[in-house]
């Protein structure tokens, strides 16, 4: 997943930074409001990852006060990213306007990173109609456990490969463009270029023989992972 996360501290941005790369995920990092904001505006995110207390760094007739500010303005637009809200506020009227202002789910802090990966995972799956588990011919993915299988026996892939097949089996069968692969195993400071993506690709389709799927591409439109054989 390509994560933006909006944080205002440092220290708990980067720990929060290391642990979602960790766990394969492309992040994108704001600690200002004016930044997020950009940032949502000019990149599409799988989720997004906001602290309610950023301070304000703002021209005078800026409209983003708080995070919430932000997220009314993502929602007004029609940006219907999924929200994780973080914020050491637990009040329930706070939580109650955080959901109100189009939040997707509320975490107060301090919390588990564990939880922080759990959650976006559910955010995700429920907005992209997933399950945890997938299939198509014997190449399963699970996606608690972040491990592909062929025949039950585990598929080693390096970093990037394993993002792109993970993308193409999300849901398994639909047709994923060049330019969206790209840009969710890009962030800011570095951009995947079709060549890269194009060898990626291809080195996949070697270790898919005999999985019974196959990538497939379709001229003008990107990739589909499918039933079928490679050859």
């Amino acid at each position: 997943m390509r994560i933006l996360l909006v944080e205002d501290d440092p220290v708990l941005r980067e720990v929060m930074r290391l642990s979602l790369r960790d766990a394969g995920h492309r992040v994108d990092e704001a600690g200002t409001l004016e930044q997020a904001a950009h940032f949502w505006r000019v990149q599409p995110f799988d989720a997004v990852l906001l602290d309610l207390n950023l301070p304000q760094n703002a021209t005078p007739d800026s409209l983003l006060a708080n995070g919430l500010s932000l997220l009314r303005e993502a929602r007004a637009r029609g940006d219907r990213t999924p929200v994780l809200v973080l914020t050491a506020r637990n009040r329930t009227d706070e939580r109650i306007d955080g959901l109100d202002a189009g939040a997707d789910d509320y975490l107060g802090k301090p919390f588990e990173l564990a939880e922080v990966e759990a959650r976006l995972r559910a955010l995700v799956r429920r907005t992209a109609g997933t399950d945890d588990f997938s299939e198509i011919g014997s190449l399963s993915l699970d996606r608690k456990a972040r491990r592909f299988a062929v025949d039950g026996a585990l598929l080693e892939l390096p970093a990037r490969e394993f993002e792109v097949l993970w993308e193409l089996m999300t849901p398994p069968g639909r047709v994923v463009s060049k330019r969206s692969l790209s840009d969710k195993l890009s962030d800011f400071s570095e951009a995947l270029g079709d060549n890269a993506l194009e060898a990626f690709i291809s080195r996949l389709r070697k270790k898919l023989v005999g999985s019974g799927a196959r990538i497939r591409t379709l001229r003008g439109l990107g990739y589909a992972l499918e039933r079928g054989m490679n050859t």
